[in-house]
């Protein structure tokens, strides 16, 4: 399994959602959680929704995919589904007024396995 981690692609997406839109947010995000939870290497489909703390991003979604590879397979079948159905992701989030901020993550290795990509040295021990 720790290889499997350490190959990990994370998709993290934060949303701002005007409380008028989270109805239709919701209900659409629900739709692509049920898709992607079907791609082969999803191993886990979060969706959060913040509780406290000050933050303008009131919505989280999670998902780790078991390798790059399939992360690359699911966002492609992702784009064809939403092509052949004319889904447009962006015009309906601009419709609703929602901002993102959408990246792809991996896990963060010590010093001992690799730096850091950005050179620094991670002082979280295993």
């Amino acid at each position: 399994m720790a290889q499997s981690i350490n190959e990990s692609v994370y998709r993290i997406d934060s949303f701002s959602v005007p409380q008028e839109a989270r109805t239709a947010f919701m209900s659409q995000l629900a739709e692509t959680q049920q898709f992607l939870t079907t791609q082969a290497g999803c191993l886990q489909n979060l969706v959060l929704e913040h509780a406290s703390g000050a933050d303008r991003f009131n919505m989280v979604t999670v998902v780790q995919w078991a390798s790059p590879e399939a992360f690359a397979q699911a966002k492609e079948a992702m784009m064809a589904a939403r092509r052949a159905s004319g889904f447009d992701a962006q015009g309906f989030m601009q419709k609703l007024g929602v901002e993102a901020n959408m990246a792809n993550y991996v896990t963060a290795r010590q010093a001992s396995d690799q730096s850091l990509p950005w050179g620094y040295s991670s002082p979280i021990s295993r």
